[in-house]
């Protein structure tokens, strides 16, 4: 008969009969399969997952077993979840591989699980529940051990495949990307961009399902992470250094530090001021490679599942001030941030700006805002800045400012309540009350042919 009492992490040891562990789950990797050396042509499938019961204590599991009871297990719990493991195995570390493949504990040991001798479920005691979340807060290495992002940039290629320790927040949480491989797998693939009181932006990359699953379930804009062995690389392709979750990686959510709450007032700070919203997307697709095409309700709908994406929008101008006082419509921005400027100060007030401790510059040039309108609803302050805007415009803004009041008029009324083609970047935000913020990256006046053809391929999608 297995204890009634539970035994600490500390005190396992391989000659305990029938241990019964209890333990808040800090780590889980997803499921594999292996084939079976006993059994030719078969397959084993296997998950571990990391368990800990106090401040300083924590230790792997395994299980083993037949897909149904391994998928089942896997399904059953996740990261936050306080669970009893009765009857596993308590097993010494292998001599040689010892947590090369998962996450490093301070126990001498490891655990097994199998369906014939263990059952693992959710803790249901609430005294021991209450006494153990409190730990999924608390770092698994030392929260002084950490890089920040700024001593990643400054060590650059010398970190190139070293696991390290980071402590920042979250910049934005991107889209999750399906793929297939050329054997046939499907993957998946989710990147973070994380950001501290150096660095503006830096990206975290996620292939494995349950770090997605924590992403999507308990990491949000603004949150604080300590991400403990993280792979560190250089990227060829982005000529910086990346960080990826791996096999050996534990992710604790707004760590209970005194560094991560300092971190944390100033992440609070950014957020508020909007600079958040501030060059959080990769480099706009160019016009040409953009081929999607959405109402606006489409847009809408869209934005609520995604990050950033690309379309195009058959639809009218519904406002285009460009007959408002000169000061609404051309604008100086930092050239870094793009950030907005006094002419009179000469300086960039975002403290998440790429130039910080550099020499200032700016640019000055039209921004406005734009509503679009479609039979399914209205796209507000979509922003229409320069170069873009004088291209639609066709005038730069030196000739604009020129213009008599009659002419700018005449201008606008070129464009509005007109149907345009519009090439749009959409970008989610909390900033505004739709939810939504469109940049324009070019417009011109449709073809009536274009837009009958278009827009009777989307009611039919309706």
């Amino acid at each position: 008969m297995a204890n009634q009492y539970c035994i600490a992490i500390s005190e396992l040891h391989p000659n305990f009969s029938h241990p019964k562990i209890v333990g808040i789950i800090i780590g889980k990797s997803d499921v594999k399969c292996f084939s079976d050396r006993r059994n030719a042509g078969a397959e084993r499938f296997t998950f571990s997952f990391t368990i800990k019961d106090s401040p300083d204590f924590f230790i792997n599991v395994t299980a083993w077993g037949n897909e149904g009871f391994v998928s089942r297990l896997s399904n059953s719990f996740g990261i936050g979840d306080c669970v009893t493991i009765e009857n596993p195995l308590v097993s010494s570390k292998d001599p040689v591989k010892g947590d090369t493949f998962c996450p490093s504990t301070p126990s001498l040991y490891r655990l097994m699980v199998d369906e014939s001798h263990c059952q693992v479920h959710l803790c249901e005691d609430m005294d021991t529940v209450d006494r153990l979340l409190p730990l999924i807060h608390l770092p698994v290495k030392d929260p002084r051990d950490f890089y920040s992002l700024g001593d990643i940039e400054a060590n650059g290629r010398s970190l190139d495949g070293m696991l390290i320790n980071i402590l920042a927040a979250v910049k934005s949480v991107g889209e999750l990307r399906q793929f297939t491989t050329s054997d046939g797998r499907q993957g998946q693939r989710l990147e973070l961009k994380l950001f501290d009181d150096l660095v503006p932006s830096f990206p975290l990359v996620c292939w494995d399902r349950e770090p997605i699953q924590l992403v999507h379930s308990q990491i949000s804009k603004g949150t604080v992470l300590f991400i403990a062995d993280a792979k560190i690389s250089f990227d060829s392709f982005r000529k910086g250094m990346t960080a990826t979750v791996n096999s050996k990686t534990i992710i604790t959510v707004n760590p209970d530090t005194r560094e991560a709450s300092l971190l944390f007032g100033f992440a609070k700070k950014a957020a508020d001021s909007g600079a958040l919203e501030q060059d959080q997307t990769p480099e706009d697709m160019t016009v040409e490679s953009i081929t999607d095409v959405y109402t606006v309700n489409q847009l809408k709908q869209r934005a609520k599942d995604t990050e950033v994406f690309f379309g195009i929008t058959y639809s009218f101008i519904t406002r285009l001030d460009l007959d408002s006082p000169l000061s609404r419509v051309i604008r100086t921005r930092c050239a870094r941030c793009k950030t907005l400027v006094n002419d009179d100060v000469q300086s960039c007030f975002n403290q998440l700006c790429p130039g910080r401790g550099q020499v200032f510059s700016s640019t000055t040039g039209f921004d406005l805002l734009v509503d679009v309108t479609d039979h399914t609803g209205t796209l507000s302050a979509c922003t229409l800045r320069s170069p873009e805007a004088e291209k639609t415009l066709g005038c730069t803004k030196d000739e604009f400012t020129s213009l008599t009041d009659d002419e700018r008029t005449v201008m606008k009324w070129t464009f509005l309540l007109e149907r345009c083609k519009i090439y749009m970047k959409v970008v989610p935000t909390t900033k505004l009350k739709s939810g939504v913020r469109g940049v324009i990256l070019d417009c011109s006046l449709a073809d009536p042919g274009e837009v009958k053809y278009h827009m009777t391929a989307l009611l039919q999608q309706d």
